[in-house]
């Protein structure tokens, strides 16, 4: 069963853009949240991560921070 997954990023962050290429080149689907235009979302992502860098990832309730390549591929079995 496909996992749920999240990213918390903003359109001008290197890490956040590898890290969707990632998951986009792995064929992960993936929700995209924009934290530099939904401030309530980004609320959302500090509160869950403590952290107010990007990209936070969110794989079915998994929180990773930054793009940690093999924590992705750990948490998502690939």
């Amino acid at each position: 069963m496909a996992k749920k997954v999240t990213v918390y990023s903003t359109p001008t962050c290197p890490f956040c853009i590898r890290a969707k290429q990632f998951l986009k080149d792995n064929s992960v689907q993936f929700e995209d949240i924009d934290v530099s235009e939904n401030h309530e979302k980004a609320q959302e992502m500090i509160s869950k991560s403590g952290q107010m860098g990007v990209p936070v990832l969110e794989i079915d309730g998994e929180i990773i921070v930054g793009f940690d390549k093999e924590k992705i591929k750990g948490t998502l079995g690939i």
